[in-house]
């Protein structure tokens, strides 16, 4: 295969459900960037996702769903959410009585004590939404409730879109930020094209990527949807599904 650009997915995907990578894993993405080949990963994390995945091992981090991409430390791309649309839904959702968060700059402002649900996010203020004045990389809550579900939908601007994982955390981002836009802005700074692209993903906001490249993989414990998408479907996250792929298709 003629790839140049391999984008994963982190939580299901590159990582194991201790929320670890493999030594082998690490070991087969250094040859293939020893190849040339740039590997980046695509999360719906914030912060926390240099924790799980050190950016040593990375050319390349999408976080926050695709709001923001980072080549190193360059900012490659970036899409707000303005305070002034999040700010009638935080408000409406703190009213309704959900937990919700906007998250900036590895800054997670909320209406609740976010360790509580989130034991490793310690960086948070717990603020008065009406007085918020501060541009959103994404929003964020959690629910299984299809009636919440619903509220926030029905109250969502037009400007933005929600995802829902399969944990039940619902993001809010802007409609410009995608995983698979933010991928796209990449692949145009490294001046790769789409058919070089390969990606890996597992969950419901893996599909627009899965899509939008020229090879993409679901895991072997992807939802049905996303392999249903996908060209391939590889082995599980925790028997180190993607670096078998890439040294057997790829290496």
């Amino acid at each position: 295969m003629n790839v140049k650009m391999i984008v994963t997915d982190l939580d299901g995907t590159l990582l194991r459900t201790d929320k670890t990578i493999s030594e082998y894993t690490v070991s087969v993405l250094g040859h293939c960037r020893g190849r040339g080949i740039k590997i980046a990963y695509a999360t719906g994390r914030g912060g926390t996702a240099n924790e799980v995945a050190p950016s040593k091992h990375f050319d390349a981090r999408i976080v926050m769903n695709g709001a923001l991409a980072l080549a190193d430390d360059s900012i490659v791309y970036r899409c707000l959410i303005p305070f002034q649309i999040a700010r009638p839904l935080l408000i409406a959702c703190d009213e309704r009585g959900l937990k919700i968060t906007s998250e900036i700059s590895d800054m997670h402002y909320s209406n609740f004590v976010v360790s509580d649900l989130w034991s490793n996010i310690t960086n948070f203020k717990i603020i008065d939404f009406a007085k918020h004045t501060l541009d959103a990389e994404k929003l964020y809550t959690r629910t299984d409730n299809q009636d919440d579900l619903r509220f926030i939908e029905d109250n969502l601007p037009l400007s933005l879109y929600l995802s829902v994982s399969r944990d039940g955390l619902v993001m809010i981002m802007h409609k410009s930020a995608t995983k698979a836009k933010a991928i796209c802005e990449l692949a145009r700074f490294w001046g790769i094209s789409r058919s070089e692209i390969m990606v890996f993903g597992d969950d419901l906001n893996d599909i627009d990527m899965l899509r939008s490249a020229g090879h993409s993989v679901a895991m072997g414990n992807a939802l049905d949807e996303v392999k249903a998408v996908a060209d391939y479907v590889c082995d599980t996250n925790d028997y180190d599904g993607v670096a078998k792929w890439l040294e057997e298709n790829v290496l």
